[in-house]
């Protein structure tokens, strides 16, 4: 599928809304990009995994200490991945360039590729979201159904049921699978990837060589396999189900779009920003501590709308957000708490299940 184009000169939304958070910056003169709070939350959450790295692989802890330091180990995956890796990708982390790289590429260290996850989210993603074909975060086929235009299957039938083990897969698929196929295939879904420079193909096997030998051969040498193996098995798939969580959670759930290009114009008949917003939920903006340990990936709206603003600040430009959307009649998707996301989504799938 070729990429599509969005409809143009539909309204003045967009500018508007941009109009009023650029405003509320320099009325209020604080900078886009991150503050010291997520400075200090940052270096905290990557402290504790060190720590818990070295715990666990060198002082080979007795099992009942083990196996929750395995559980936090999983957690605090995600959440670095959450607060530093992904605003660091967007250029939100902080003011400065190199330590947006530093934050960005933290990625490397978790197990995935900084390299592919840019192309993939950053540039596909945000552009495309919820477009079949294109958007690579709805395609698990054969074993999901995200969208109506995917073919349903007979197990599509009680994907609301086992959806929950297939989402603690998705780190370790990604570990050892995805980013290899990307790689290869030298696309992402049907989009052709850029051709990757000599430092960029370097960068890339050299980040996957580290993270085998930090985290398969160094602690298989030290533990044995057997330790290595339920060790891993419970980090990366307690990593894998929250990360699934959180991210479809924001678009698989009942009250957002999946549009698709007209078929003679290849147009959304949209202009971007509108498509983010039919795309896109929130949900349980007001629970601080989420929003805390997600990164604000519960305002995804907004992060939608302003990739390149912190998550910091979310919950200020949300109001702008919100009362721009009620103006100009635009529904704005949100559920007031984590749990009721989560029955959207499970509904949601029930009925993709199950619809032809």
């Amino acid at each position: 599928m070729a990429t599509p184009k969005f409809m143009q000169g539909k309204g003045d939304f967009h500018i508007e809304l941009k109009k009023r958070v650029n405003q509320y910056f320099i009325d209020h003169k604080r900078p886009m990009t991150g503050n010291f709070s997520l400075l200090f939350k940052g270096a905290l959450l990557t402290i504790g995994f060190v720590l818990i790295y070295i715990h666990l692989v060198f002082f080979t802890p007795v099992v009942w200490i083990a196996l929750p330091e395995c559980v936090l180990f999983g957690f605090l995956t995600a959440t670095i991945g959450f607060n530093v890796m992904h605003d660091g990708a967007h250029g939100s982390f902080s003011k400065y360039k190199i330590i947006n790289k530093i934050a960005g590429s933290s990625l490397n260290f978790l197990g995935g590729s900084a390299i592919m996850w840019n192309m993939k989210h950053n540039i596909i993603h945000h552009t495309y979201t919820n477009i079949d074909g294109i958007d690579d975060d709805i395609e698990a086929r054969p074993w999901m159904r995200f969208a109506t235009t995917q073919k349903r299957l007979k197990m599509h039938k009680f994907q609301h049921y086992y959806f929950w083990f297939l989402y603690t897969l998705l780190h370790l698929i990604w570990i050892f699978m995805t980013d290899y196929q990307k790689y290869f295939k030298r696309k992402i879904g049907s989009v052709p990837l850029r051709k990757m420079t000599v430092r960029e193909h370097i960068s890339f096997w050299a980040a996957k060589i580290i993270y085998a030998f930090m985290f398969v051969v160094l602690p298989i040498m030290l533990l044995g396999f057997t330790k290595w193996l339920v060790g891993f098995l419970i980090i990366t798939m307690i990593t894998g189900l929250v990360i699934s969580i959180v991210f479809q959670l924001a678009h698989t759930v009942e009250h957002t779009e999946f549009p698709m290009p007209g078929e003679i114009t290849g147009k959304i008949e949209n202009e971007w920003a509108i498509h983010q917003i039919n795309t896109t939920a929130n949900f349980a903006t007001n629970n601080k501590l989420i929003s805390w340990l997600v990164g604000g990936l519960n305002f995804q709206i907004e992060h939608h709308l302003f990739p390149k603003i912190s998550h910091v600040h979310y919950p200020a430009i949300s109001k702008i957000i919100k009362r721009t959307c009620s103006e100009y009649g635009i529904k704005y998707i949100e559920y007031p708490k984590m749990i009721n996301a989560i029955y959207s989504h499970v509904m949601y799938l029930k009925r993709l299940g199950r619809a032809v």
